[in-house]
Formats: structure tokens, C-alpha cells, sequence
């Protein structure tokens, strides 16, 4: 069985396949003090839970945008996995271009979408990506990663707001009822919801504007869901996007990597 891990600023995924298709995933708050051990008592339990165990696992692959976290799941894969794990950005053939002039400064979780939404939607395509940052990322028809741009997340914002203002309550995000809020917790709310409904339909318009082209446009990540039924300009909602692309990485790699390793 593969175990995928997916670090991001909030929260870190871990995802099993068994071959041919997922069997479990958990999240996890991304802290970067945890240890190899930590990993291996937090993740051997809730498989447990599921019906696997940590022997199952005989490859493992790794994307990260916190590098301080890689160390010590890099030692958790080798010390309670018994494999070395396929590091994103580490020599790993991502298949597709990357048509930036710096190239090294794409996240290894933006070329993972990219890969992961190419496989398995008709391009061009953009990748909204929502979680600490909110990422939208133009993938040829070719799935070469084209740019995008990056602006901050909706819980960023609602954040901000709550730190900056004296008078202002931290608040759960939701969509409300009125866009006009005739108090201060549905003002914000409303602010901020449909404040990104309509970056979000904005953005869309003003890159396909530029791209010149029909395009797809997917949503995933941890808060995609909120924007379902608000958001007008996307066209599929995909939790799965970062996994898939992460097998897919893991696919066309394991027989090279696999040599390297002899």
C-alpha cells in the first residue's frame, strides 16, 4: 500500500491506497515540533480504527510547503515504514512543464494539483485551491503549470480581521442568509463570504479574459465545499485533486526511483 502525505501551512493529509483505490484518509494540524514517533502513534491508531496497520504500507510520498516538517516524516517513513519516501521536488519527473520563468519558486502542492487535476479533467484547466492561501493555477491543455495567482485565504482573512479591529468577534465562516447583516457577527460573515464568492467569480472571468480560451475550472481543498452553490464560475468540486496527483507522481516515478534505490 502507498502512504501519501501532503503537508500544508494548516494542515497536513495523510491518504492510503491499496492499489486501486483509497482506503482511508485522516488530516491533521501541520505542527512542525512533531517527531517520527508522534507520527507513528497518531497515524498506527486511527488505522487501527480503519482496519489497516502501518506493516500494510510499503511505499510512501511526500509534498510539503513546510520544510521544516519533512525531516521528521522523513525519518517516520524510514523508521517505521521501513521505505525511503518519494520527496515532491526531489528529483521526482513531474511529466509536465512548468512555463514560469522561475520554476523553483512553484509550491510542490500547486504542481501536485496541477498534475493531479490534468489526469483527470480536458484542459486548459484552472485549479482553485483553497486553504491558507487561496490559489488559482492555469494548467495548459498539455497540463503544463502556466502561473496563477495567490491571494489569501478565507479563514486568513476572517483572522484578520478579528486581530486588527479592537471591537471585532472571531466568528465562524458560513454563508448567511442576507448579504446586508444587521449585526456585527453577520456583517463579517457576509463580508467575507460573499467578498470571496466574488474574487473567486472575478478572478475566473478575468483569466479566461486573458487565457484566450474556454477553460475548466475545479475547486478542492479543505473549505472548497463552502463555495458550492455560490460560486458561478466553477465547474467541478474535487476534495481529491492533491492525492490523485500524488499517485500519479508516485506511478510514473516508483520504476526509476526504484532502480536508484539498488
Amino acid at each position: 500500500m502507498l502512504l501519501a502525505i501532503d503537508t500544508g501551512n494548516t494542515n497536513t493529509l495523510f491518504a492510503v491506497h491499496d492499489g486501486e483505490a483509497w482506503r482511508a484518509q485522516w488530516r491533521s494540524s501541520t505542527d512542525m515540533t512533531k517527531t517520527a514517533d508522534d507520527y507513528a502513534v497518531w497515524l498506527s491508531t486511527l488505522m487501527e480504527l480503519s482496519g489497516l496497520n502501518l506493516n500494510q504500507i510499503d511505499d510512501c510520498i511526500i509534498s510539503t510547503v513546510v520544510p521544516q516538517s519533512l525531516f521528521n516524516q522523513r525519518n517516520f517513513a524510514r523508521r517505521y515504514l521501513n521505505v525511503e519516501p518519494f520527496v515532491v521536488g526531489e528529483n521526482v519527473d513531474l511529466g509536465v512543464k512548468v512555463n514560469i520563468p522561475k520554476p523553483s519558486e512553484v509550491g510542490a502542492d500547486r504542481l501536485v494539483n496541477a498534475v493531479g487535476a490534468h489526469g483527470g479533467y480536458a484542459g486548459p484547466l484552472i485549479v482553485i485551491d483553497s486553504g491558507t492561501a487561496t490559489t488559482f493555477d492555469i494548467v495548459g491543455a498539455d497540463g503544463s503549470f502556466e502561473g496563477g495567482i495567490i491571494a489569501p485565504g478565507i479563514n486568513l482573512s476572517m483572522k484578520a480581521l478579528h486581530e486588527a479591529a479592537a471591537k471585532l468577534p472571531r466568528v465562524a465562516i458560513q454563508r448567511p442568509e442576507r448579504v446586508i447583516g444587521r449585526d456585527t457577527v453577520s456583517a463579517m460573515q457576509s463580508g467575507v463570504f460573499w467578498g470571496y464568492i466574488d474574487l473567486i467569480d472575478g478572478l475566473v472571468e478575468r483569466i479566461k479574459a486573458e487565457y484566450g480560451q474556454s477553460m475548466t475550472v475545479i475547486a478542492t481543498g479543505g473549505v472548497a465545499s463552502l463555495f458550492e452553490g455560490a460560486a458561478e464560475n466553477i465547474d467541478h468540486f474535487d476534495s481529491d485533486i492533491t492525492i490523485k496527483g500524488l499517485r500519479i507522481l508516485y506511478d510514473r516515478n516508483i520504476g526509476q526511483a526504484a532502480k536508484e534505490l539498488k
